[in-house]
Parts: C-alpha cells; structure tokens; sequence
C-alpha cells in the first residue's frame, strides 16, 4: 500500500502497520482504564470527606452502612483476645494494624481498628497493646478489613495465643478465631478517630492513589500512543525519488 503525499510516499508495511495498530490499542485501553480507576477513586475519596458530615449509632441491629460513615458506639474492649494484621507500613516502617473486639452494650460485637504500631525487634516479639475493659462511648469510621492486593498460597488458619498475628484476616476469620458469631452488620470494621483514646497512629485516609495521580498516568498513557502513531508515520512516509521533472526525454533544464 503506497500513498502519495505531496512530494513524499506513505508507504508502510502490513507487519509493521498491524502490529502499531496493536500497540495504539493497547496504549489508549489502558488510558481508559486509568480514566475509569479516577472515577472510582473520586467517588471513594468523595465519600471518604463526606463521611463525618452525620454519625450514626451502631447497635447489633444496625443495617449496613455507607464505607466511611462516622459512628458511635457503647460497650468495652475485650483485650483478651486481640489480632495484629501484619504487613501494615507506615511512614516507610513496617508494623501492624491493631484489631481490638469489641463488645456492644446491647449485645453483640463488632472490630475496632486501634491504629498502627511497629514491628519489634523481631517478629517473635509481639507489642505490648493493653487497653482498659471500662464502658465507654468510642468513635470512628465504618471500613471494610484491610484487603491484599493478590492473595499468593492457601490461608492459614488462625491459632491463639494471642495477640494473634495474621495477614489480612476476614471478619469472619477473627470471628472464628475469638469464638464469637453475633456481629453487628453495620461495617466490617470501626477506624478509630484519631482523638479517642487507646489507640495507636491513625493517619486514616481513602485508599490508594488520588484521582488526579490516574488521571495523570491517563495522560501518559495516550501521550505514548500519540507518539507511537507520529513515529510509525514519519518513519513510513518517505521521499517521492520515482517520478520524472516533467521534461521531455533528453532535455535539460533551462
């Protein structure tokens, strides 16, 4: 296939062609995909701030909650029977998420995250996570556990003593774990707000990337494509050395 294009010929190749329209594909789906994660991450970050604009009580009862609804709830700690989720990094430090049952006053329970502690000098040695059984009134944010991003080998399962490590438990792990099945269906878990107290680093945020960091990669994304298309035509295009000046043969110019 050969086009003309003023003094100059686009002449490409079928491999060479097929294979740019590939690549442009590819280039502009994952722009794309970067454009919808922006999405989902504006209406998560989005909900994220408009979380504390109202608190709901939680009781056993409580039907499920929008993630990052602000609550309140009564009852006491129960810290006998502790989880710390490892692999939790904070500030380049790597640590643990601490996971304190909770016991409702009206009955049943639910899963308070106390915030973040470091790792000891090994991990045998286990922190010291002591918190008081009084009645109180805490306050928090509703959240789902924290989550891998690829599960690699089978689960182990979860033994005492505690306070039991373990990678990214599921709610109904630790409520197998502390031998307790009435849990309140309003959140998976309670981040705790950073002024209550017993509790740990709590630097709560929406997770993952801001929208704009996607958008951003978005950008590049079809940045490359454009440039990938511009190189194929420059590359292909070339210069017309087949065609006559338009003379009559064995004229010379005047």
């Amino acid at each position: 296939m050969s086009i003309k294009v003023g003094s100059r010929i686009f002449s490409p190749k079928i491999f060479t062609t097929l294979l740019t329209i590939v690549m442009i594909a590819l280039l502009i789906s994952l722009g794309r995909w970067q454009l919808r994660r922006a999405d989902e991450k504006r209406v998560l970050f989005d909900s994220f701030a408009a979380g504390t604009d109202a608190t709901q009580i939680i009781e056993l009862g409580t039907a499920p909650l929008k993630r990052y609804q602000h609550i309140e709830a009564a009852g006491h700690y129960d810290q006998s029977r502790q989880v710390l989720i490892d692999n939790m990094i904070n500030a380049g430090r790597a640590g643990y998420f601490v996971i304190t049952p909770f016991a409702l006053t009206g009955g049943g329970w639910l899963l308070v995250n106390r915030g973040w502690v470091p790792l000891g000098a090994s991990r045998a040695e286990r922190p010291a996570i002591p918190v008081a059984d009084d009645t109180r009134r805490l306050r928090g944010r509703a959240d789902h556990m924290p989550s891998p991003g690829i599960q690699l080998g089978a689960r182990a399962e979860l033994k005492p003593p505690f306070p039991v490590v373990a990678p990214f438990p599921s709610r109904n792990e630790i409520a197998g774990l502390i031998h307790e099945s009435s849990f309140t269906s309003a959140t998976d878990l309670v981040l705790l707000d950073a002024g209550e107290p017993d509790g740990y680093v709590r630097n709560w945020s929406a997770p993952g990337f801001p929208p704009m960091r996607h958008i951003a990669y978005a950008v590049q994304w079809f940045a490359l494509a454009l440039t990938l298309f511009v190189i194929y035509v420059v590359t292909n295009l070339r210069r017309d050395t087949a065609g006559g000046r338009g003379g009559a043969p064995g004229s010379s110019p005047p």
